[in-house]
């Protein structure tokens, strides 16, 4: 997931996301023999004897990585030295989303939206058109911060 997002493809790393993703397996828990409320650490392929089922649950990272891929990467809300970095990289087919993150005790309201109107992405904070996208820090004091990433459509 993580590495189709550094090269730009939010559809196909939501698509893994939805394949590992416990909650959509529900649909065929006789096959995966797994909570659907839990990561595997792996799921046997088509050539193993038990294709579908889930090996090693509980015992796993991978819920944790789970997290990181989805927030840091697909939803694009990162924490770096130098400030947050928002740089969302989502399936062609969301219109947006909206979070709440809060970083060095600073509230970020961030609002992503698709805007066809423009070619590359834009980013503002507190109405104000910022180059790149990490998010300065705001001055001591500070309690909150307004964002608006705007994405292209192409």
């Amino acid at each position: 997931m993580i590495a189709e997002t550094v090269v730009g493809r939010g559809d196909r790393a939501f698509d893994y996301y939805k394949r590992i993703n416990p909650s959509v397996r529900e649909a065929i828990s006789e096959v995966h023999r797994c909570e659907p409320y839990v990561y595997a650490q792996t799921i046997a392929g088509k050539d193993a004897p038990t294709h579908g089922e889930a090996k090693n649950s509980w015992l796993t990272g991978t819920a944790s990585w789970n997290y990181v891929a989805i927030t840091q990467y697909i939803l694009g809300i990162k924490p770096t030295h130098n400030g947050l970095s928002v740089h969302p990289v989502i399936p062609s087919d969301w219109a947006g989303f909206e979070a709440t993150r809060i970083f060095r005790a600073v509230v970020y309201n961030i609002k992503v939206v698709r805007n066809c109107e423009i070619s590359s992405t834009r980013l503002s904070v507190d109405g104000e058109l910022i180059e790149g996208c990490i998010i300065p820090i705001p001055p001591k004091g500070t309690q909150e911060v307004n964002v608006l990433v705007e994405l292209g459509c192409s």
